[in-house]
């Protein structure tokens, strides 16, 4: 597994999404995802405080037992917890930071991120607080999620001299979804921000179980959540141009999609979700295909014809 750096942290390059701990998969499930994602090479885990309302974080601290230092832990906070509290305020950083920890079973948190931009607390405040976390060991590198260009550019002037910066930016990025291209990818260029993409498959439309006309399978994500906002015609219309492509090179759509992503100079880790240990281990392999520069305009070419 090739890894590579989120500000001093090295990760691999397929990572492991924990959003469905807790919510969608008990404590014995998420042991088996977890178990077979870390024998098939990912070494970064990322989750949020607010995935399962706190229980993704419990059930993997139960997953990775004494395995905790051998690989990169990320979680998120900002969203609510259930009892009316949020936001990215110093006060609600301490707080949110020690629940983490606790539920976590761990004494420092390698990234830790702000789950959503705060309109309500500048940011130079919220930098300060994570600052903070930073200089007394809990945190090792801070990053953020779902933020602008424009808000990129914003902490970064922010940031006093010798205190720690984000280091990182956790967007939606995708085949389907390119938005972050027209102006967050540039900034992070610029800025030397890792990009870590979310949503890789879209909800999974390019995990290669949907095809056009046919239902969709059971306990399926396009069925809930944010699937339906994938699963229209033209999107469908567009995987089966990219599974056509794929299949000529002799990949799937899966290994397609991940390696597209791990293909973007920015992107460091692709941060799959995973409900079965046969998923875990399907997205960890699914970046071994070295996409050259005739693929990569060849598929911006099905994007045109699709748009």
């Amino acid at each position: 597994m090739e890894h590579r750096r989120i500000g001093k942290l090295e990760v691999s390059v397929v990572g492991l999404g924990c959003n469905n701990f807790g919510w969608r998969i008990d404590k014995k499930a998420t042991g088996a995802v977890v178990d077979e994602a870390l024998a098939a090479g990912i070494n970064f885990l990322d989750t949020a405080d607010m995935y399962g309302t706190g229980q993704s974080e419990e059930f993997l601290a139960e997953a990775l037992g004494g395995r905790r230092k051998s690989i990169v832990l990320a979680t998120k906070f900002g969203f609510s917890m259930g009892e009316g509290k949020s936001g990215a305020s110093p006060a609600y950083i301490r707080q949110a930071a020690d629940a983490s920890l606790s539920r976590l079973k761990t004494d420092y948190i390698d990234l830790y991120q702000l789950h959503t931009p705060d309109p309500n607390t500048p940011i130079a405040e919220t930098l300060d607080a994570l600052g903070y976390l930073v200089k007394t060991g809990r945190v090792l590198e801070i990053g953020c999620s779902n933020f602008s260009a424009e808000q990129l550019r914003e902490a970064e002037a922010a940031v006093q001299q010798g205190a720690p910066r984000f280091v990182s930016v956790q967007n939606q990025y995708s085949l389907i979804h390119r938005a972050p291209e027209a102006d967050v990818l540039p900034e992070c260029e610029r800025q030397n921000v890792a990009f870590l993409p979310y949503f890789p498959l879209a909800s999974g439309l390019l995990s290669g179980k949907y095809r056009k006309g046919q239902p969709s399978p059971d306990n399926s994500r396009g069925k809930d959540g944010w699937g339906p906002a994938f699963f229209t015609e033209t999107n469908l219309d567009f995987v089966e141009l990219l599974d056509d492509f794929a299949a000529s090179h002799g990949h799937s759509l899966l290994e397609l999609a991940v390696s597209w992503l791990a293909a973007q100079p920015q992107v460091a880790s692709v941060i799959a979700g995973a409900k079965t240990p046969e998923q875990a281990k399907a997205n960890a392999e699914a970046a071994n295909w070295q996409l050259s520069k005739e693929d990569l305009s060849q598929i911006d070419a099905i994007v045109m014809q699709t748009a």
